[in-house]
């Protein structure tokens, strides 16, 4: 083995340890208490685990909710993008009609746009539709995203025109050669769009935070950051705790889609 590939594997394990040890002290401190996690010093290996921090998180009141209203979110984000998106995809991939390149101009300008720069316009827009503290509210404006139609126009662009041109000449419509002929050639690109949906919206803290002005819409990040502060400061036990919970379904999520994560990233451009 050259001296050349000893330092790239070595800098490669390090990038690795260094990605791995925040998930590690979260586990490791998820089933240690309060008082352990704060001490100084500290060790990483807990001296005598514990799960009390999840039985006080499940004994939550409401908690169940929470997870549910998250659940909720997620797949019908989740759901609304794969269907929009892939639509949109299509239609800019391999239709053609008046205002194309202009609309998706407008797609490429909204991916270079923060979004905290829209965030008060689209938070007055949905109140005033009467759609504040409800699902509804928290699903709609995620429905659609800019790099969800991006990823699906580049991945269905890369679809042979011979076999729409084929599927045409069979006699089938638009809709029907986009529900048989292109969605099953998009299944590397629909789970690389449903990991980076679900991770987005299971996380999103801020939205929900402003949209949902009562407890029964409060999805987990929200829900965390609010019952974990009490009188005596952070419960840090009980939000390692809460963490380790939010981040599960995703690492199982990515577990069985990363094989069509990762063709779906390498295929569609997104480096």
């Amino acid at each position: 083995m050259t001296n050349r590939r000893i330092l790239l594997y070595g800098a490669l394990t390090a990038g690795l340890l260094a990605t791995l040890a925040p998930f590690a002290w979260m586990f490791l401190g998820s089933v240690r208490p309060t008082g352990d996690i704060v001490a100084r010093p500290s060790s990483w290996l807990p001296a005598a685990p514990t799960l009390t921090n999840f039985e006080q998180l499940l004994s939550k009141q409401n908690f169940g909710l929470y997870f549910f209203n998250s659940t909720l979110v997620a797949v019908a984000c989740v759901l609304g993008n794969l269907l929009f998106c892939s639509m949109a995809g299509y239609a800019f991939a391999k239709l053609e009609f008046a205002g194309k390149r202009l609309l998706f101009g407008l797609v490429l300008t909204m991916l270079i746009i923060p979004g905290v720069t829209t965030f008060v316009p689209l938070f007055v827009l949905v109140s005033n539709m009467g759609l504040s503290n409800s699902y509804l509210g928290l699903i709609l404006p995620f429905l659609v995203t800019p790099l969800g139609v991006f990823l699906m126009r580049q991945f269905i662009r890369d679809v042979p025109d011979s076999l729409v041109e084929a599927a045409r000449l069979d006699g089938a419509g638009e809709v029907r050669t986009f529900l048989r002929v292109i969605l099953p050639l998009c299944r590397p690109a629909l789970a690389t769009l449903a990991i980076l949906t679900f991770l987005a919206q299971w996380n999103n803290f801020l939205w929900p935070l402003v949209i949902a002005q009562t407890e029964d819409h409060y999805t987990l990040p929200v829900a965390l950051a609010l019952f974990s502060v009490g009188a005596n400061g952070t419960d840090y036990g009980l939000l390692l705790a809460g963490a380790v919970t939010v981040v599960t379904p995703i690492i199982l999520l990515f577990l069985a889609l990363q094989r069509h994560f990762i063709q779906g990233i390498a295929s569609t451009g997104i480096k």
